[in-house]
C-alpha cells in the first residue's frame, strides 16, 4: 500500500494572497477602492444607507452567537446533495454535511476531513479510509465506518426515477448497481468501526478530489431511512422528503426551510472548530438589483455572483467585493440531433459567427477570459493546438452554405430570473448571441425559460432545442470535472456521440497525474474542438459582496465556503 499524497487541513481563514500565486485573483475592495478594477458598464448611483446589521459576534457559554444572513441568487433545488445538481443547494448543504475528503483553503488540493488520513494499493483499487472517532450526526447517531458503507451503497443503489445527466455520481463512477459492467464502483467494506475500504472496477485518478464534491458527503444513515422517498413537492418538483430535511455531521444543523427561506443553527456537538455564527439565514432574492439593495440596508451581510452594475455602488457605499480564482466555464450548447446540426459544418458556422469579445464586453467582472475550450487554466491542461475559430462572419456563411441550410428556425433557449456564476446577465448574453447568429444568416427563434421553471432539466433532456446559454462551476480540482462530466459519455443536452472521445476521457481518468494525462487531455480538448458539440465562450471570474461588520469569509474557487469561517467584526 502506498501513503496518499495530501495537502495540509484547512485551518483558518485566508484572506489574503500570502504570496501564493494562485491567489492572486482572491482581493478584497473596501469603499475607497479603485472600482475600475472591474468593469462597469452601466453603473447606476443610489443613495447610500449606512444601516448593517447588527448581532454578537463573540462564542458565548451557550455557544457560537454570531447570525449570518445571505442572500441567494436562487432557491435550492433540494436539500439531498446526492441528489442535486445546482449551486444553490450545494451551498446550503455544504454547512449541514460533510465528506470524508476536504479542501485546501489556500491550494483546493483535497485534504483530510471525515477521513482523517488514506491509503490506495498499487493497483489503485482500492482506498483505506481511517475515520475520525469522535464525530456524530445531527440526530446522535454515531458516523462510522458503517455508516460510510450505507452512504456509498445508496448512492449506487439509486433508483432510476430520480437519476439525471447531471448527478456527479453518474459523472464521477459512470454505472449503477443495474449496470455493473460500466460502474467504476465495485463494494465499500467495513474493516473495523473506524475504517472502511472502498473498492474500485478500475482505477479512477480523480476519485481521492472529487470525494470533495458536495454531492459526496455523508448523511444520517437513520435519517436516510425514516425518508419515505419521493413525497415531498418544493418549488414545483417532487423531492425526497430527506431533501427538505438533511442530517449530517457540519457545523450547522438544519432547521427550516420556508417558501425562499431556510435557516441553519450552529451544532452543539459538532467535532470541528465551533467559530461565531450561531445562526445562518439563507433568503432568496433573485434580481442583482434587489440582493445589492438588501445589502446596503443591512438586511444581509453577503450575496454571491456580483455583477458589474453592482461594483461602483458598492465601492462608494464601503462594502466589500472578494473575487474568487476562475473555475467555471460559460457555453453555447449545441444540440447535435436538431436537424441540420448533425453537420459539423453547421456547426463551425456557429463557431465562426460568435465575436466572443463582443459577447462578454461589459457584461463580466475584470479579468474574464474568452475560452477556446473547456478546462480553465487553473489545472495545467490547456492545449495550445485547438482548432481555432476566429470571428468571420463572412466564413460563418460560406459553411451554411455548403452545410444546405434552407433557414429552418432554430430554437434557442436561456434563462431568465437568475443569475450565475458563469452566466450573470442571460437575456443580455442571448441577446448579443442572438444577434450575432442571426447577422451571419442562422434564423433564431428565442425560448426564454425561468431558471425556477425547470430550464436546467429543459436543457438537458429531449426537449425541440436548437441551442441553449449553460455553463458549469467546478467543485473538485481534475479534468474529469469538466471534459467527463460534459462528454464522457452520450447526453441529451448536446446528443454529441464521439467514441473517440468517450474512450480518450475514459483512458485519461485511469492515468496517474503526470505528462501522459495531461497530453491525453489535450489530444480530447483537441478533438472536441474539432467537432464542436458546444462553444465555449468564457472563464468567468466570480466574486460576492460582503457588509462591514464581516471581517473575513473563506473564499474557494471550488465554492467550499464553509460558513463556520466567517469571521465577524461586531460593527
Amino acid at each position: 500500500m502506498t501513503k496518499s499524497g495530501r495537502a495540509k487541513p484547512v485551518s483558518g481563514t485566508p484572506n489574503s494572497d500570502s504570496g501564493n500565486p494562485a491567489l492572486s485573483r482572491r482581493s478584497v475592495i473596501r469603499a475607497g477602492a479603485v472600482a475600475a478594477a472591474f468593469m462597469l458598464a452601466g453603473c447606476t448611483a443610489e443613495a447610500a444607507d449606512d444601516s448593517p446589521s447588527t448581532a454578537p459576534t463573540a462564542t458565548g457559554p451557550a455557544g457560537p452567537q454570531g447570525r449570518f444572513v445571505f442572500a441567494a441568487a436562487a432557491p435550492p433545488a433540494t436539500l439531498d446533495p446526492a441528489l442535486a445538481a445546482d449551486t444553490e443547494s450545494y451551498r446550503i448543504t455544504r454547512q449541514v454535511l460533510e465528506g470524508l475528503v476536504g479542501v485546501d483553503a489556500l491550494t483546493s488540493a483535497p485534504t483530510p476531513l471525515l477521513a482523517k488520513s488514506w491509503t490506495k494499493s498499487e493497483d489503485r483499487r482500492t482506498y483505506t479510509f481511517a475515520l475520525r472517532r469522535d464525530v456524530t450526526f445531527h440526530d446522535g447517531e454515531p458516523f462510522n465506518a458503517e455508516a460510510v458503507r450505507r452512504n456509498f451503497e445508496r448512492w449506487y443503489t439509486l433508483p432510476e426515477s430520480v437519476r439525471s445527466d447531471s448527478l456527479m455520481y453518474r459523472s464521477v463512477f459512470r454505472g449503477f448497481s443495474d449496470s455493473p459492467k460500466t460502474a467504476i464502483y465495485r463494494e465499500c467494506v467495513v474493516v473495523d468501526e473506524y475504517t472502511v475500504r472502498v473498492e474500485l472496477n478500475e482505477p479512477l485518478d480523480s476519485f481521492i478530489p472529487a470525494l470533495a464534491a458536495p454531492a459526496f458527503a455523508m448523511s444520517s444513515p437513520k435519517a436516510l431511512t425514516d425518508a419515505d422517498a419521493l413525497t415531498q413537492e418544493r418549488n414545483g418538483r417532487k423531492v425526497s422528503a430527506y431533501g427538505v430535511s438533511p442530517v449530517g455531521t457540519g457545523p450547522f444543523r438544519f432547521v427550516s426551510w420556508n417558501d425562499d427561506t431556510v435557516e441553519l443553527a450552529a451544532y452543539p456537538g459538532y467535532w470541528g472548530e465551533a467559530g461565531q455564527i450561531g445562526t445562518v439565514v439563507f433568503r432568496t432574492i433573485a434580481s442583482p438589483e434587489g440582493r445589492l439593495r438588501a445589502l446596503k440596508k443591512g438586511e444581509v451581510d453577503g450575496y454571491d455572483l456580483v455583477t458589474v452594475n453592482d461594483v461602483g455602488d458598492l465601492a462608494r457605499n464601503g462594502l466589500q467585493i472578494q473575487q474568487r480564482d476562475p473555475y467555471s466555464i460559460l457555453y453555447l450548447g449545441i444540440n447535435s440531433s436538431f436537424p441540420g446540426l448533425d453537420d459539423v459544418l453547421m456547426r463551425r458556422a456557429v463557431a465562426h459567427a460568435i465575436d466572443k469579445p463582443a459577447v462578454l464586453d461589459g457584461l463580466f467582472l475584470n479579468g474574464t477570459k474568452t475560452a477556446n475550450q473547456f478546462l480553465p487554466e487553473k489545472l495545467g491542461l490547456t492545449s495550445d493546438s485547438v482548432t481555432s475559430y476566429g470571428y468571420d462572419v463572412d466564413k460563418a456563411r460560406e459553411l451554411l452554405k455548403e452545410a444546405g441550410y434552407d433557414g429552418r428556425e432554430l430554437p434557442f433557449y436561456y434563462p431568465r430570473r437568475v443569475t450565475r456564476s458563469y452566466l450573470p446577465t442571460p437575456e443580455k448574453i442571448y441577446a448579443r448571441l442572438s444577434s450575432q447568429l442571426t447577422a451571419a444568416g442562422f434564423n433564431i427563434r428565442p425560448v426564454p425559460v425561468d431558471w425556477s421553471q425547470g430550464y436546467l432539466e429543459k436543457v438537458q433532456g429531449k426537449e425541440d432545442r436548437a441551442f441553449h446559454l449553460l455553463g458549469l462551476a467546478g467543485s473538485y480540482e481534475a479534468g474529469d470535472n469538466f471534459l467527463g462530466t460534459l462528454f464522457g459519455r452520450y447526453t441529451d443536452e448536446f446528443s454529441f456521440n464521439d467514441p473517440e472521445v468517450f474512450r480518450g476521457i475514459e483512458k485519461a481518468r485511469i492515468l496517474t497525474e503526470g505528462q501522459e494525462q495531461t497530453d491525453a487531455y489535450r489530444g480530447i480538448t483537441d478533438r472536441i474542438s474539432e467537432l464542436i458539440p458546444a462553444v465555449p465562450l468564457a472563464f468567468p471570474i466570480s466574486a460576492l459582496a460582503l457588509s462591514p461588520r464581516v471581517g473575513s469569509y473563506p473564499t474557494s474557487p471550488v465554492l467550499h465556503e464553509v460558513f463556520n469561517r466567517v469571521k465577524l467584526t461586531g460593527s
